[in-house]
């Protein structure tokens, strides 16, 4: 084989482009700038009702079914829709019994589908952001007319329906384009949850505007906990009071975040509510804890923090 063939068969050398999305920097934990919350808290905290529909039938996306049985898929629809009918009700009294606002991850068009429920949560004065249209909608394979059509679709309906301007974004069902992230800032949002990647806010690069990554916990999610790990409910209340305990302690040096993200049709099953509601009293039985919405953890960050984190991960003189 000739020098030549072999340079041309050989496999091209891996980018960087697919090892990194670039989409925020990295800081040491220990090398951060110092987060001070309102009034002297060491956790902000914040609770994210998922408030979803899922078509029973929806339209098939080429990348992912939406339904892992057959369709009609009766089963699974029901079960999720044992939430917005039953479940719903159980963690929203736990939530206002106690006093914490939810800020709800919304399929928009429940607004159409169960506006008793959105009313509901309006008069609370719980926060709405958006998780797409439909939960079996999915962002994946759009171009840009479309996904621009989905958010704008968002902002609109949340407009409409509950007063609010949209500033937070969780993507449906966790799917996304390589242009999400622009898009939603270009648009007026300022947070997005679909990062996972601290326990602090922290700044993402977009082409226009600004924005702030909430911290979202997957491993704090009870879809997670319960339908992919089993846990117990008596384990789950465990895990989330030994979450806030680290966060509560850390927090003192530095303020960080704790975020509960649910779904009414797992933590508002019957046997389930105790364990919810023990977490959330503990919780909220400490002093120094910030008892927010998403929206607010956000604007708070961005006014006080956003610069000084984007210059602590670029020194004078390095370009961003």
């Amino acid at each position: 084989m000739s020098a030549t063939t072999a340079s041309s068969s050989a496999a091209p050398p891996p980018t960087t482009a697919l090892r990194d999305p670039g989409l925020y920097d990295y800081l040491p934990w220990n090398d951060r700038p110092t987060i001070r919350w309102p009034n002297g808290a060491r956790v902000a905290f914040w609770v994210a009702p998922n408030i979803e529909f899922y078509e029973i039938d929806p339209p098939r996306n080429p990348a992912r079914a939406a339904w892992g049985r057959p369709a009609p898929d009766v089963q699974n629809y029901a079960y999720r829709d044992y939430g917005n009918r039953a479940g719903f009700a159980r963690m929203f009294d736990v939530m206002n019994q106690l006093g914490v606002r939810g800020s709800v991850s919304l399929n928009v068009a429940m607004c159409e589908h169960h506006p008793e429920i959105i009313k509901t949560c309006a008069d609370a004065d719980w926060e709405f952001y958006s998780h797409g249209t439909y939960n079996t909608r999915y962002l994946m394979g759009m171009n840009e007319a479309q996904e621009r059509a989905v958010i704008q679709d968002s902002i609109d309906t949340i407009k409409k329906h509950t007063g609010q301007k949209l500033d937070g974004w969780l993507a449906p069902a966790l799917t996304y384009t390589d242009r999400t992230m622009d898009l939603v800032a270009e648009m007026g949002l300022s947070y997005v949850c679909d990062l996972f990647h601290d326990d602090q806010p922290g700044p993402v690069k977009v082409k226009q505007g600004k924005l702030t990554s909430m911290p979202y916990s997957l491993e704090m999610n009870d879809v997670i906990v319960y339908n992919v790990n089993l846990v117990q409910p008596r384990r789950y209340a465990d895990i989330l009071k030994r979450q806030f305990d680290r966060l509560y302690a850390e927090g003192e040096k530095s303020g960080t975040v704790m975020c509960i993200p649910l779904h009414p049709y797992l933590v508002g099953q019957p046997y389930r509510l105790a364990a919810f509601q023990e977490a959330l009293e503990y919780i909220t039985g400490h002093d120094k804890v910030w008892v927010a919405t998403g929206r607010e953890i956000a604007k708070y960050y961005a006014e006080h923090y956003h610069e000084a984190f984007t210059q602590a991960a670029h020194p004078v003189g390095e370009a961003p």
